[in-house]
């Protein structure tokens, strides 16, 4: 791997975009619901979804274990994909249910390298949705990697393209400063770089990691 200094990187964005405050969510299940609904769609849709879930009366551990699937489906219809999201949801909880006797804050007294192993073996639940989990809701030390990380990095040369998952979550624990909010807000500035410069087709003169990109890959196809 090259010599990157991230904590270099990280005050680079802060001083762009500040302080994140992500994720949104005003209980530790209402963040465990989002991470779920947000596999494949935008963050929008996905506040559309639990906002009627609120409305519903049903964002709650009970609620959700109790409410038919077909009218949880419905209820997070905007999210998309959502009667495969009711399934995954109703699979935590019952994993909840079995592990933990429904209690969040029993599960998250857990090792965090045992609940990550747990949370991995629930369907529907893979590395990102998990490591969002147990960051975002549960303030466990693990960072989150996901498609914005991957372009961001790999573009910028600190990674290859083929690093899988695991490898790519490595090269930042091994490199920044072990800190929950640090974890916290480093990923959630790189969602907000991914999502405003780094895009598809980049815009690379106005990004803020632009003197950290190698001359050659500015304007990245």
């Amino acid at each position: 791997m090259p010599s990157v200094d991230l904590h270099e990187i990280y005050h680079a964005l802060l001083n762009h975009f500040r302080h994140r405050n992500w994720w949104p969510g005003d209980t530790p299940l209402e963040v465990i619901v989002g991470a779920i609904l947000t596999q494949n769609t935008a963050w929008k849709n996905v506040e559309k979804a639990i906002g009627r879930l609120k409305e519903a009366g049903v964002l709650s551990i009970k609620g959700l274990r109790t409410i038919p699937r077909e009218q949880l489906a419905e209820l997070i219809r905007p999210s998309g994909y959502y009667n495969q999201k009711a399934l995954k949801i109703k699979a935590f909880l019952a994993f909840l249910q079995r592990e933990y006797r429904g209690n969040l804050t029993r599960m998250f007294r857990e090792d965090t390298r045992v609940l990550r192993e747990k949370l991995l073996q629930v369907k529907g639940i893979g590395p990102e949705t998990a490591d969002s989990i147990l960051l975002y809701a549960g303030g466990h030390l693990t960072f989150v990697v996901d498609l914005y990380t991957y372009r961001v990095a790999t573009r910028h040369g600190w990674v290859p393209e083929d690093i899988d998952y695991e490898s790519l979550r490595e090269f930042f624990q091994d490199r920044i400063r072990p800190d929950v909010e640090l974890y916290n807000d480093f990923h959630a500035q790189l969602v907000a770089v991914g999502n405003q410069y780094c895009r598809k087709t980049p815009c690379c003169e106005e990004c803020p990691l632009k003197p950290f990109l190698p001359p050659e890959n500015i304007g990245w196809p």
